[in-house]
C-alpha cells in the first residue's frame, strides 16, 4: 500500500503540471482583459502601462513559469515562515497578487475559507450522515413505504436545483414565518451563547439546502450498492451459518457496499472547498464560491487561476484517498 501511494503521488506531479498549464493557457486566451472595465477616456498608452504593470507585456511561457514559481515555491515558503516564525531567504519574495485588490491571492482565500467550511462543510457532513442510514434501510426494506418515500424524496431533492429550494426556503421561513435570516452575516463574531445561537440561525437555511441536495445524491448510491450485495452468495452463507441479521447487514453487506460509495463521497469533498456558488449567492455567504464569481466578473485572472488549480489539486488528492480506502474496506484489494 505504501509503495502504491508513493507511486501515485509521484504520478500526480506531472498530472498537476499539465492541469496547471491547461488552466493557465485557457484563462490567458480568454477574451477578458483587466483594462476592459476602465473608462474609454483613458488613453491607449496608459492602458498599455497598466498591462505592463500586471506583467501582461511578457511572453506567455515566461508568465506561466513565473506563476509556477510563485505558487509552488514562494507561497509555501511564506506559509512556513508564518507557521514557524523563521525566515527562509528574502522575505520580500513576490507572491501571486490579485489584479483587482493587489492583495495576495492566498490571503484572500484564507479569509473566505472559514465561511465556506462552516456552511458547505457542515452541509456535506450532515448529508452523508443522513444518506447512509436512509440508503441502508431503504435497501433492506425494499419496496416498503419507507423505501418508496425515501426514493421519492431523494429523486426530488436531487432533481430540484438548489437555487429553487433556496429561494423557496427564504420565502417560507424568512419572509413569511420570519424564523431565520435570509442574509448570512459574515461579520458576526461568536463570543457568547446569544451570538452562537444567531450563528446557528443564519446557517440553518443554507446548510439545509445543501444537506438535502447532498443526501439525495448519496442515498441513491448507498441504496443501489446495498441492493447489489444483499443477494450475493456470501450473504446467504452467513445467514445459513446462523449469523445474526444485524451483523450480516452492518458487518458484511454494509462494508462491501461502502466501497463504491467511498468514491462518490471522496470526490465530493473538494466541492466543500470550492464552495456552493449558487447557494452562497442566494444567502450572501461570503465564501470561496462568491469569491470565484467576483474574480470571473472582474477578469481577475490570477485569482481564478489559483482557485481553479487548488480545486484540481483537491480532486487528484481525494482520488488517491478513495483508492487507499478501497484497500482498507476490502482486504482482497492489494496494490503492491
Amino acid at each position: 500500500m505504501f509503495t502504491y501511494t508513493l507511486r501515485r503521488l509521484l504520478f500526480a506531479i506531472p498530472t498537476l503540471l499539465i492541469i496547471s498549464f491547461v488552466i493557465f493557457a485557457l484563462l490567458d486566451l480568454a477574451p477578458n482583459d483587466p483594462t476592459g472595465d476602465l473608462p474609454l477616456t483613458i488613453p491607449p498608452e496608459v492602458r498599455e502601462q497598466i498591462r505592463a504593470s500586471l506583467g501582461l507585456d511578457q511572453p506567455f511561457f515566461f508568465r506561466y513559469l513565473y506563476w509556477l514559481q510563485q505558487f509552488f515555491i514562494n507561497e509555501p515558503l511564506n506559509i512556513l515562515e508564518r507557521m514557524t516564525g523563521w525566515q527562509f531567504g528574502d522575505g520580500n519574495r513576490m507572491r501571486v497578487l490579485s489584479w483587482a485588490t493587489r492583495s495576495p491571492v492566498v490571503d484572500l482565500i484564507v479569509q473566505r475559507l472559514p465561511q465556506t467550511l462552516w456552511v458547505v462543510g457542515l452541509a456535506y457532513l450532515f448529508g452523508v450522515l443522513i444518506a447512509v442510514p436512509i440508503g441502508v434501510i431503504s435497501a433492506y426494506k425494499q419496496y416498503s413505504i419507507f423505501d418508496q418515500i425515501g426514493t421519492f424524496l431523494s429523486m426530488v431533492g436531487y432533481s430540484v436545483p438548489t437555487f429553487f429550494t433556496g429561494v423557496l426556503l427564504v420565502v417560507i421561513f424568512s419572509s413569511y414565518l420570519q424564523w431565520f435570516p435570509s442574509v448570512y452575516d459574515t461579520n458576526l463574531v461568536v463570543n457568547d451563547f446569544s451570538s452562537f445561537f444567531q450563528q446557528i440561525k443564519q446557517m440553518a437555511l443554507p446548510v439545509t439546502v445543501l444537506s438535502l441536495f447532498n443526501a439525495s445524491q448519496i442515498t441513491r448510491f448507498v441504496r443501489a450498492s446495498m441492493l447489489d450485495n444483499l443477494h450475493q452468495d456470501y450473504v446467504r452463507t452467513a445467514r445459513a451459518k446462523g449469523v445474526k441479521e444485524k451483523s450480516v447487514l452492518l458487518v458484511h453487506v454494509l462494508r462491501n457496499s461502502l466501497i463504491p460509495v467511498v468514491t462518490v463521497i471522496a470526490l465530493g469533498v473538494p466541492t466543500i472547498f470550492s464552495g456552493a456558488i449558487i447557494t452562497e449567492q442566494i444567502f450572501r455567504v461570503n465564501g470561496l464560491g462568491q469569491l470565484l464569481i467576483i474574480a470571473v466578473q472582474g477578469a481577475d485572472i490570477p485569482l481564478v487561476q489559483t482557485l481553479t488549480f487548488i480545486f484540481a489539486v483537491l480532486i487528484v488528492l481525494f482520488n488517491l484517498i478513495a483508492d487507499v480506502l478501497y484497500g482498507i474496506l476490502d482486504p482482497r484489494i492489494r496494490y503492491d
